[in-house]
């Protein structure tokens, strides 16, 4: 189990990481809709599944549903 809970650590720590590093505002949105489920199953491993549950819905889903939306209205005018 230590191996699995250092595992989803790095992985998040590289998603956060790749999150920072990605300039266009169309990638990083997919790339903050990784970050959340990687967020998700990291609540999960560390046994909090319904935290995991919201965070899947915010970050994998809402959040990145909203960046999109204001960029296709910020391209509009």
């Amino acid at each position: 189990m230590e191996l699995l809970h250092g595992l989803v650590l790095v992985l998040v720590a590289v998603g956060g990481t790749a999150v920072v590093f990605t300039r266009d505002p169309l990638a990083q949105s997919m790339v903050v809709s990784f970050y959340g489920i990687l967020l998700g199953i990291l609540f999960f491993v560390f046994r909090a599944p319904d935290v995991a549950l919201s965070q899947i819905v915010v970050g994998a889903v809402a959040l990145p549903t909203m960046i999109l939306l204001a960029l296709a209205k910020a391209n509009q005018e």
